[in-house]
């Protein structure tokens, strides 16, 4: 990362703003959400279950460069990495590994601070020493650089020295990483992912402590996939570490480190998000750190959640050392879900707008709920296959701050709480016996019937289960191969579940919990196809060329729902007819053979309310001209342009 242009800087070069360089590239993230303005309800319950263990959770923190932005007070370090009132409660520190051995000692104090208070501290090099660097033809750039072949030895005992610096200071580095960004490097020392490779596999390991890589500014998997093919290279890596600039939701998620990252950490080591032109108090701006944070935890998986500048105006922390709105979102997970809590399993997007996730620590489960809507909202909690004994809230909106809650009250392991408008709201759930030893789950719920399927609902009903004590409640889930979904939750051996797409075969199966949070097995499923509904109406596209460059462009598609029921899943079909192809998306997954594209949502833009819209952006390949799709069908149903 590098300072803006505009900002005050204490010392060292101008750089170009990274804003200027993502609208470029075609890469800016497109935010655009049309919400009702009535007040909704729960269509599903938020299940926890604290024995689904996910990843293990690190820590969430920031960057403090004070050659570029000026050291932090010895008030502000205690504002940063302190967990008391009014404190940001940070556990990552993130430093500079300067070229100049002499401007080391400038990394110390902050460093000393943070970890007196329990924070690790991890460095990221930007350059080498200039002996080890030479200049090269990198695109246009004439005088780019990289660090010399027969240099690669001395690197890495110069971040050793660095290693065995700090550590002489009484800050033993957590990992250090081989170089920032060395994809977006034009004002520093670019690296290919095969010279990232050669490093690991030879010198690597000569490392004193953990090592990062490869940090790619927009956590592009070419950067990363060859480490991960490596045997050798990845036996010297720890710690898998990404930016998050202009990243779009869908390109979170990364399979090939789920299959061969295990014994590695999954890291994000620097973004600011949405942007560092806006002050970090606008609001409700400030709540878009909220969801993003969710995706990174829930979609990336990631174990750190790392800031860029700790102290600025678009930072948790402002210029004046108070903590700002953008930093009460990052503190809704920092102050509570802290370094050795695991993420565990809990339904992610429960209804329009509403983002969960929930994370275990000792006898503690905490719950990090963001609703981005417009309306308050009632939503359900469900802890399952453990007993609770109470629960503290706190919230943060356009009035409110980090502010303590009343209530709500447990029963049965169950809570429903309102959601304030464009709010996020932290829960704090003590476990315990509750007075209790029932350790006994209900009996698995007899297979579904469904009943009254209609083009958006079915109607589900089951034969009851039994327990030792009583059956408290049932949910109802979607099942899609492995993956399930939570539909909807019921007191009763029977439910309706709405919001469905128009002519679409879903899955249903069910769960009963007793009082003591104990949960049965699944039951059998039991699959219904809603019916076909209208053949024309109910929808409006809107279609646009937002950017073009030579050969490529970046489009948007606005889907309307114009219809008087909400859409939860949809599948919306068009043609490019001059050889278009797409290349990334963000919004949706694309599916394209010939002209022929299929774009269906991911879970930020599955749910569409009645009068709404979600906004899918794409990056596409063109040949000499660009002509647009001239019809669009989603669900089946032929979509007036809008």
């Amino acid at each position: 990362m590098t300072p803006r242009p505009d900002e005050p800087i204490t010392a060292g070069p101008k750089y170009p703003s990274r804003r200027t360089v993502l609208a470029g590239l075609g890469v800016l993230p497109v935010l655009a959400v049309a919400l009702p303005a009535s007040t909704a309800t729960a269509a599903a319950a938020v299940v926890v279950d604290p024995s689904a263990l996910r990843q293990t959770i690190r820590g969430f923190g920031g960057m403090n460069h004070p050659a570029w932005a000026g050291d932090l007070t010895a008030a502000q370090r205690d504002t940063a990495f302190g967990n008391g009132t009014d404190q940001l409660g940070f556990s990552i520190l993130r430093i500079h590994v300067d070229e100049n051995k002499a401007n080391w000692v400038n990394e110390v104090a902050t460093a000393q601070r943070a970890v007196a208070l329990g924070a690790i501290v991890f460095a990221s090099p930007w350059n080498p020493p200039a002996s080890m660097v030479e200049t090269f033809t990198h695109g246009t750039q004439t005088d780019a650089k990289r660090l010399r072949y027969d240099s690669y030895g001395a690197y890495a005992q110069h971040l050793n020295d660095f290693y065995q610096f700090m550590k002489s200071n009484g800050v033993d580095l957590y990992a250090i990483s081989i170089q920032n960004e060395p994809d977006y490097a034009s004002t520093w020392t670019w690296w290919t992912a095969t010279e990232i490779v050669t490093f690991l596999r030879n010198n690597a390991g000569a490392i004193g402590t953990r090592v990062i890589a490869p940090e790619s500014f927009q956590y592009v998997k070419s950067m990363s996939d060859p480490i991960l093919n490596d045997a050798t290279a990845l036996a010297n890596l720890d710690i898998l570490g990404a930016h998050l600039y202009g990243t779009p939701y869908a390109n979170f998620p990364y399979p090939l480190f789920q299959q061969k990252g295990q014994g590695k950490e999954l890291w994000m080591t620097e973004v600011y998000y949405p942007n560092s032109t806006d002050s970090a108090d606008l609001w409700p701006a400030a709540l878009g750190v909220g969801e993003h944070m969710h995706h990174a935890m829930v979609d990336a998986e990631f174990q750190a959640y790392v800031w860029w500048y700790i102290r600025r105006s678009y930072g948790p922390m402002r210029e004046d050392g108070q903590i700002s709105k953008r930093g009460a979102m990052m503190a809704h997970f920092s102050k509570f879900v802290r370094p050795g809590h695991v993420r565990i399993n809990a339904t992610a997007n429960p209804q329009t707008n509403v983002y969960t996730s929930a994370y275990k620590g000792g006898s503690t489960v905490v719950i990090v709920a963001v609703n981005t809507g417009t309306s308050a909202v009632s939503q359900q909690f469900t802890l399952v296959n453990t007993a609770a004994t109470g629960v503290s809230s706190y919230v943060t909106d356009a009035n409110r701050t980090l502010a303590a809650l009343g209530g709500p009250t447990l029963s049965n392991g169950t809570l429903t709480a309102s959601l304030p408008a464009q709010s996020a709201v932290t829960f704090v759930i003590a476990l315990g016996s509750s007075g209790g030893t029932d350790t006994q789950p209900p009996t698995a719920p007899g297979t579904p019937t469904a009943t009254a399927v209609t083009a958006t609902s079915v109607t589900l009903s089951w034969p009851a289960s039994t327990d030792n004590t009583a059956v408290t409640g049932y949910d109802v889930v979607r099942v899609s191969g492995s993956t399930e979904t939570a539909a909807v939750s019921s007191t009763t051996p029977g439910a309706t579940v709405t919001g469905l797409a128009a002519g679409t075969a879903y899955t249903f199966a069910v769960y009963a919990r007793d009082a003591a949070g104990n949960r049965s097995t699944r039951s059998a499923t039991v699959t219904a196809t809603t019916s076909t509904g209208t053949t024309t109406g109910g929808c409006g596209v809107g279609y646009q060329v937002t950017n073009s460059w030579s050969g490529g462009f970046q489009g948007e598609l606005v889907i309307h729902n114009t219809g008087s029921a909400a859409l939860d899943g949809w599948t919306l079909a068009f043609s490019f007819t001059a050889g278009q192809t797409i290349t990334q998306i963000w919004g949706g997954t694309v599916a394209q053979s010939g002209g022929a594209v299929t774009v269906t949502p991911v879970d930020y833009t599955r749910s569409i309310p009645a009068g709404g819209s979600v906004t899918v952006g794409f990056l596409a390949n063109q040949g000499s001209t660009n002509p647009a799709p001239t019809a669009f069908v989603l669900n089946g149903g032929t979509c007036t342009s809008a």
